[in-house]
């Protein structure tokens, strides 16, 4: 991945984390800075099936979950799978579609799974919408709803790539299309294995506390109006797994979860006026929090 998305380890780690903790990531940039190129390398990586939904405000939830079809030759209604019928979906300018639209995506984030007609089908596994949104331009947007961003495991921001990698970027570029270059490390079905031994890293109670802490501190914060949500805990626990996973351990330490507290919590709290006034950043305040939370000793 990192080939065609020069400069950006940790986003690259970041979305790597997500997938293998059985989330959903959220976007946030202006354009032409990598977003898209992200999840299509990612499901390249892992030989999966990438899916790209253009968000639009005339795009209805059957264009995202599928639609049934009557078939003239059997007589029956049949089931046309949608753009959410992938190991991969890129959501790509979520919040210019409708809120109905928007709503389409929340049984299957939640449930992998969709219902239509009567009937549930299950996505493939592993399963991962990776949503994009532009935060300059919003006229005829639909911002997403708080309880919307909570469905979301971590939001990150790609940034502008530094001077080496930029101009590095125009060289490798200059050879055509950079994803055909991304080869597959695995398969769906070897992540998914990893998935299930993920699930098996080992959290003491004492680490449940403090992740419980940190995000009951942001519920009492000055600066925010609303804090972290119980589903914010699980994600941030799933997250450290992942963590702890990738640097060779079977449980999670305290390090673990303050890697990635700025990224799993920040965009699920709403600073107050005040905050806002005085351009506090959500992920500057999540950073006061932990810092503020003792951290438990290890025994």
């Amino acid at each position: 991945m990192a080939r065609v998305i020069e400069g950006k380890p940790h986003q690259i780690r970041m979305a790597v984390i997500v997938l293998l903790a059985e989330g959903h990531l959220l976007i946030e940039d202006v354009p032409g800075v990598g977003k898209t190129v992200l999840a299509k390398s990612l499901g390249r990586a892992i030989s999966g099936d990438v899916k790209r939904i253009q968000f639009t405000p005339d795009l209805l939830p059957s264009d995202v979950t599928g639609v049934s079809v009557f078939n003239q030759s059997t007589r029956e209604f049949e089931f046309k799978p949608g753009g959410i019928f992938a190991h991969i979906v890129l959501g790509d300018e979520i919040n210019r579609a409708s809120p109905k639209t928007q709503s389409a995506l929340l049984e299957a984030m939640a449930e992998s799974q969709v219902s239509a007609d009567g009937k549930t089908y299950q996505l493939r596994q592993p399963f991962m919408v990776i949503a994009t949104q532009n935060p300059i331009e919003m006229e005829g947007t639909y911002p997403l709803p708080e309880a919307q961003r909570d469905r979301f495991m971590a939001r990150i921001t790609m940034g502008y790539p530094a001077r080496t990698a930029e101009v590095a970027m125009l060289a490798h570029h200059a050879g055509g299309d950079q994803l055909a270059t991304v080869s597959a490390v695995t398969d769906a079905a070897s992540v998914a294995a990893a998935i299930r031994a993920i699930r098996a890293v080992y959290v003491a109670p004492v680490i449940n506390d403090y992740i419980v802490s940190i995000v009951d501190a942001t519920r009492q914060h000055p600066d925010l109006r609303l804090g972290a949500s119980p589903r914010a805990s699980l994600h941030l626990m799933r997250a450290a797994r992942v963590e702890a996973a990738l640097g060779g351990r079977d449980y999670i330490i305290p390090e673990d979860v303050r890697a990635l507290a700025v990224e799993v919590l920040s965009h699920r709290v709403l600073p107050t006026v005040e905050a806002q006034v005085a351009r506090r950043d959500p992920g500057d305040i999540i950073t006061s929090v932990v810092s503020s939370v003792p951290t438990p000793a290890r025994s």
